[in-house]
């Protein structure tokens, strides 16, 4: 058994800004089922023409990260954008640890989230999470990541793990993709090498400086860093998920279109 694979297009970011169609075309000729977006570049202001060019390249458009601020203040546009580009999942990309995640704050970021959620729900679009390591620091003694979901019902918040910051954080990827079962219906394949905490969080604007040892923290195509994908997917299967979807938040080693192909490639070797 294996699940259909999408590639989150922030991985391929310059190539997609610069020639969004060819590059859509090279996603789907490396055997990608579908995608994730992170922005929607020359096309913010015609969906309908995407979808069109995504019908046509045969590629589904499954899920979007969508900053919060955009969810809250613009729910209505989000919903008809990502609504006519076929969009089942719009998923919640990050929320700042330092000011919506503190034991003061998180109770008012979470009612929010309900809303968006309700709002999402009602227009037949599913809202995830998308964790990176920080949701694994504590508050009163619980994981910040399961307050989240314990505070905002499956019915309007499901999960997106990150397998990469999973395994950052402390957990066994396999482990928690089963602790939320029936609640994860995407999950992120992500590798990387080094055991730093710190993290590269370019999709979320934190910029951070070179390192010259990047062996202590780098990305890597799916099947050439640390992480056990057998365990990983077989979990996801275990789980319900519908989707799997690659993500390279950076590389480093080479273009990233070649990481991606990569990625796939390799998950071919698993059967997937």
């Amino acid at each position: 058994m294996s699940l259909p694979v999408a590639l989150q297009l922030f991985s391929v970011r310059q190539a997609f800004s610069a020639d969004p169609l060819r590059t859509l075309e090279k996603v789907r000729e490396m055997g990608y089922d579908g995608v994730e977006f992170a922005g929607l570049f020359t096309f913010k202001d015609d969906a309908r023409a995407l979808r069109y060019e995504l019908d046509h390249i045969g590629l589904r458009a499954i899920s979007a990260h969508v900053p919060f601020a955009e969810l809250w203040g613009d729910t209505d546009k989000v919903i008809e954008n990502y609504g006519v580009l076929g969009c089942e999942y719009v998923a919640i990309p990050w929320l700042d640890a330092k000011t919506m995640l503190t034991k003061e704050t998180i109770g008012d970021t979470l009612e929010k989230v309900k809303v968006i959620g309700k709002k999402l729900s009602d227009a037949g679009i599913t809202l995830l999470y998308h964790n990176h390591n920080f949701e694994f620091e504590k508050i009163d003694g619980k994981y910040i990541i399961d307050i989240i979901y314990s505070e905002v019902s499956a019915d309007l918040l499901k999960t997106e793990l990150d397998t990469c910051w999973v395994n950052v954080g402390g957990e066994d990827p396999a482990a928690f993709i089963r602790k939320y079962a029936g609640r994860s219906p995407v999950v992120h394949l992500k590798d990387f090498v080094g055991g730093g905490k710190e993290g590269l969080f370019e999709l979320i604007g934190k910029k951070t400086e070179v390192r010259e040892n990047k062996a202590e923290f780098d990305f890597r195509p799916v099947g050439y860093g640390v992480q056990d994908f057998k365990s990983i997917l077989s979990a996801s299967l275990d789980a319900g998920s519908k989707w799997v979807v690659v993500e390279q938040d950076r590389s480093s080693e080479r273009d990233p279109l070649d990481a991606c192909r990569m990625s796939r490639e390799y998950l071919r070797t698993l059967g997937w």
